[in-house]
């Protein structure tokens, strides 16, 4: 791999392996105290190398801060060059990700139950093979918060964004929610009724749904149709996945993210019997305790989550 001189220009001169394993480290930890850990090096060799590649870069790779360091543009794109490479041969190699000597601990993840086995277990599941070790703890917003709070969880998918700032949180994907049925429910309703006439070519439907309250069908009559949505569900389910199932087995109507449901969409097994100009949306966010953690796999575990989280 080239490198640059101090003038910006290519250089023919090959990059040293073990510093970029150390910048890899850095990068994921955002800490040279906790890549030097993880690393089973002293801090100030972690520094001595970084400064050492930044010397053959040119470049600046890291901004020193109080609490660790700050990723450059410069930074991210090298690592987005090296990561695959340098975790593949730290496997071919037998070593088990870097610092194998220093098995990091579990990374305790928690959120949502569908979020986390149709979404975050298919993206995360490949990290078992660089020694990342899970925990995935499922539950509502709130309770899990106060777990994240007393140190419990490393990382939590929040369906919503915690206040105050004893927690920092970043948007991780937009949920659309749309309003389905089975192609049965869907013909006695008929065809564009709803954008037609609106909730009341409904009020037959029966309501399958989350939990009694109502809560994703409120806000969906709410933002769409702007009334308030009242009566009882025919069926509650406390798992998305269930009401998903019923509502595709004929039970009724129901509200579904989108990310749920797309294998149903696109099979015919349900169907839209709504598309509004403005569909609601939820965005979930990435929630941790502020600082940086010991654990380099809790900030690879992070970084995989944020790409992934993208394409949601």
């Amino acid at each position: 791999m080239a490198h640059r001189d101090s003038n910006g220009t290519g250089s023919a001169g090959p990059l040293d392996l073990s510093l970029l394993r150390t910048f890899l480290a850095v990068h994921r930890a955002g800490s040279f105290t906790a890549a030097a850990r993880f690393l089973g090096l002293s801090q100030p060799t972690v520094t001595t190398q970084i400064r050492s590649l930044e010397d053959q870069l040119g470049r600046e790779l890291f901004e020193r801060r109080p609490r660790g360091v700050v990723s450059t543009s410069v930074a991210d794109e090298l690592a987005a060059q090296v990561a695959t490479p340098l975790d593949a041969l730290a496997v071919v190699t037998d070593r088990g990700g870097f610092g194998a000597d220093l098995v990091p601990d579990p990374v305790h993840v928690a959120g949502p139950a569908e979020l986390l086995c149709t979404r975050v277990l298919p993206v995360l599941a490949p990290l078992t093979g660089q020694g990342v070790r899970l925990r995935v703890t499922t539950g509502l917003t709130d309770g899990l918060l106060e777990g994240l709070r007393g140190g419990r969880f490393d990382l939590m998918i929040a369906t919503s964004r915690p206040r105050g700032r004893t927690l920092s949180a970043v948007p991780l994907a937009d949920e659309e929610f749309i309003l389905v049925a089975a192609p049965e429910w869907a013909d006695r309703i008929g065809p564009d009724r709803v954008a037609a006439e609106g909730p009341a070519t409904l009020h037959r439907a029966p309501l399958v749904t989350y939990a009694e309250d109502l809560p994703i069908a409120r806000r969906y009559w709410r933002h769409v149709f702007d009334v308030r949505l009242t009566g009882q569900a025919a069926i509650t389910v406390p798992d998305l996945r269930g009401v998903l199932a019923a509502v595709v087995a004929g039970a009724g109507i129901s509200v579904l993210p989108r990310y749920l449901c797309l294998d149903e969409l696109a099979s015919g097994r349900l169907v839209p019997l709504l598309v509004p100009e403005d569909p609601p949306i939820n965005t979930v966010y990435l929630v941790q305790r502020p600082g940086v953690p010991d654990n380099p796999h809790v900030a690879l575990v992070r970084e995989r989550l944020l790409a992934a989280g993208r394409t949601w």
